[in-house]
C-alpha cells in the first residue's frame, strides 16, 4: 500500500468489567481498500469496528483519521469524519420512512418532505436499490434495511463504510448484489471494512484480511496469501487443531433420550432442526451467531412459538408443545439465558429473593404461600453450593460482579431441580475464576444424571465439556461429532463450509 491510511488504530484495547474484548490491536485501512475481518465469535471484530465508528471509546490506544488523532464521543462524531457503520442489527427507526431515516441526524433547518424524498430516491436509484423512500423502515426486509443503511452512508458521502456481518440474513442473490455494490463503492474511492464468518467472502472479495482471536491481532496480509485452511488455523490456533487426544472418553449413553426434537421450524431462523439429548450427558451445540442455536432452545422452552407445522418435541417420550416457559419449568426444563441482564434476573432484588422466585416458579401457582424460612433455606443452599459472593446484607444483584450475577441465574434454574437444563452462553462476560466454577457446575449437573444442552460460541468450552457435539448452520444441524472425534478445526469447518 503506497497511500497513507485513511484509518489507523494503534495499540487499542477495550475492557468491560476488567475483561479484555480487545487487547493491544493495531489496524489500518487505506483509501479504496476492501479489508475483511475474520475470527471466531467473541474474537473482537465488532469491538474494533465500534471503536472506529465512535460507538464506544478505547480503554487505551489511539485512533487516527487522515493522520490526525481523533477521539469520538459518539457515532455522530465519526459520521462527520466520513465513517459509517452498517450494523448486523440495523439502526433504522422503524416508525420513520426510508427517506427520513436516510437524513436522520443530518437534517437541514429548512428541509421539505419532497426534497428529502427526492434526494433519497436519487441515491437509491443510483445504487440500483428497489426501495420506496416513502415506505416505513419497520416494514422492510432485512436485505432492504441493509440497503437503506448503505444508501444513507452514500448520501452522507461516507469515505469509510463498515459492514458487520452484512450477508448473515441474505439470500445468495442478495449477497451477490451486495458485493457488486461493494465493488462500486470501491471504484468511487470508498474504503470498506467487512466482518464475515463466511471465509469465502473474505478470500474472494477482500484486498486484505485481518484475523483476530480472543481480542488479539493474529495476522494481517493480502487476501491472496491466505486459503481456507490458513484462515481457520489463525482463527483457532494450532493448540486447538487437534485436542481430542487430551480429553477422556465419553460416558456410556442412557438408552432413552430425555429430549427429542424433530424437524423444528421457526420463521427463517430454525429450519428442520432435529436432535436428541440423553440423561447424564452434555450435548454441546456449536455454530456461528445466527445459526439458530438459541432460537431453537427458546422454542423448546416455550419462550418463542414455532411454526404451526413446525415439528415435534418429546420430553421423556411424551410429546409436548409449550406456549409459555412456565409450562416447561413445571415439566422440569430450565433455560439459562444468554443475556442475563435482560431476562436472567431481577436486578433490584437480592440474591436470596431471585433464587427463591426461581424455586417458586416450578410450582406454577400450586402453592402460592411459602414459609419465608423455606425460601431462605433454598436460597442459602444454592448460594453456598455455587459460592456466590457479594450477596451479604440483601444487596441487589445489579451490584454483584458479572461472574456472581451469572451464578445467580444458574442458581435460579437449578433450584427448580430440573431434569434438563439448557445453558446458553453460560460463561459470556465472566471472569476467568468464575468460568472454571461455572464449568464445574455444568459438568456436575450432568454427572447427577440430568440432561444438559450447552450452547457456546467458545470452541474450547464446547470441546472441554461436551460428550457429544452438534454443529448448527442456517437453522439446522449439519454435523455431529462424538467426544473422541471432535476437534476445533472440524467443528469450525462444518459451521462455515
Amino acid at each position: 500500500m503506497t497511500q497513507a491510511p485513511i484509518i489507523r488504530v494503534e495499540s487499542a484495547s477495550k475492557f468491560y468489567s476488567g475483561i479484555a474484548a480487545l487487547e493491544e490491536v493495531t489496524f489500518d485501512l487505506h483509501p479504496g481498500e476492501i479489508h475483511a475481518l475474520a475470527g471466531e465469535n467473541g474474537a473482537g471484530k465488532s469491538t474494533l469496528c465500534k471503536l472506529i465508528a465512535g460507538v464506544t471509546t478505547p480503554s487505551t490506544g489511539r485512533i487516527f483519521v487522515d493522520g490526525e488523532e481523533v477521539s469520538f464521543a459518539n457515532p455522530k462524531d465519526a459520521t462527520e469524519r466520513g465513517i459509517a457503520m452498517v450494523f448486523q442489527e440495523t439502526s433504522l427507526v422503524p416508525q420513520l420512512t426510508v427517506a427520513q431515516n436516510m437524513v436522520l441526524g443530518r437534517e437541514k433547518p429548512l428541509n421539505s418532505v419532497r426534497r428529502v424524498r427526492n434526494a433519497a430516491r436519487q441515491v437509491l436509484q443510483s445504487l440500483n436499490f428497489k426501495v420506496d423512500p416513502t415506505q416505513l423502515a419497520g416494514s422492510l426486509s432485512t436485505a432492504k434495511r441493509q440497503m437503506v443503511e448503505i444508501a444513507r452512508a452514500v448520501l452522507n458521502e461516507a469515505r469509510v463504510v463498515i459492514l458487520d456481518e452484512p450477508t448473515a440474513a441474505l439470500t445468495p442473490e442478495e449477497t451477490d448484489h451486495l458485493f457488486d455494490l461493494v465493488k462500486q463503492l470501491q471504484k468511487r474511492g470508498v474504503a470498506l471494512i467487512f466482518i464475515s464468518h463466511a471465509l469465502e467472502e473474505a478470500l474472494n472479495h477482500a484486498d486484505r484480511i485481518t484475523v483476530l482471536r480472543n481480542g488479539r491481532l493474529m495476522t494481517t496480509g493480502p487476501a491472496k496469501d491466505f486459503d481456507r485452511a490458513a484462515l481457520i488455523r489463525h482463527m483457532i490456533g494450532d493448540d486447538l487443531v487437534e485436542t481430542a487426544a487430551n480429553r477422556g472418553p465419553a460416558r456410556a449413553r442412557a438408552a432413552a433420550p430425555v429430549l427429542q426434537v424433530e424437524d423444528l421450524r421457526m420463521g427463517s431462523m430454525v429450519n428442520n432442526m432435529s436432535f436428541s439429548v440423553f440423561p447424564g450427558e452434555v450435548t454441546g451445540i456449536a455454530g456461528l451467531i445466527g445459526s439458530g442455536r438459541s432460537e431453537a432452545a427458546k422454542v423448546v422452552v416455550g419462550h418463542t412459538k414455532r411454526n404451526l407445522d413446525g415439528g415435534r418435541i418429546w420430553l421423556d417420550g411424551k410429546e409436548v408443545r409449550y406456549t409459555a416457559p412456565s409450562q416447561a419449568i413445571a415439566d422440569g426444563i430450565a433455560y439459562v439465558s444468554e443475556d442475563r441482564k435482560y431476562d436472567g434476573f431481577f436486578d433490584t432484588m437480592s440474591v436470596a429473593r431471585n433464587i427463591g422466585l426461581g424455586w417458586l416458579a416450578k410450582f406454577r401457582g400450586r402453592q402460592v404461600l411459602m414459609p419465608k424460612e423455606r425460601l431462605r433455606s433454598v436460597a442459602d443452599h444454592w448460594r453456598d453450593r455455587l459460592a456466590i459472593h457479594g450477596a451479604e446484607g440483601g444487596k441487589p444483584v445489579v451490584y454483584l460482579s458479572g461472574g456472581n450475577q451469572q451464578k445467580v441465574v444458574i442458581a435460579k434454574s437449578l433450584a427448580q431441580e430440573p431434569r434438563l437444563v439448557i445453558f446458553d452462553e453460560p460463561t459470556r462476560g465472566v471472569d476467568v475464576g468464575a468460568i472454571a466454577e461455572i464449568r464445574r457446575i455444568i459438568r456436575g449437573f450432568a454427572d447427577s444424571g440430568a440432561g444438559v444442552i450447552l450452547i457456546s460460541s467458545y470452541l474450547p468450552e464446547i470441546l472441554d465439556l461436551s460428550d457429544r457435539i452438534l454443529v448448527a448452520k442456517s437453522g439446522t444441524i449439519v454435523a455431529e461429532f462424538a467426544r473422541d472425534e471432535a476437534t476445533a478445526q472440524r467443528i469450525l469447518h462444518a459451521a462455515i463450509h
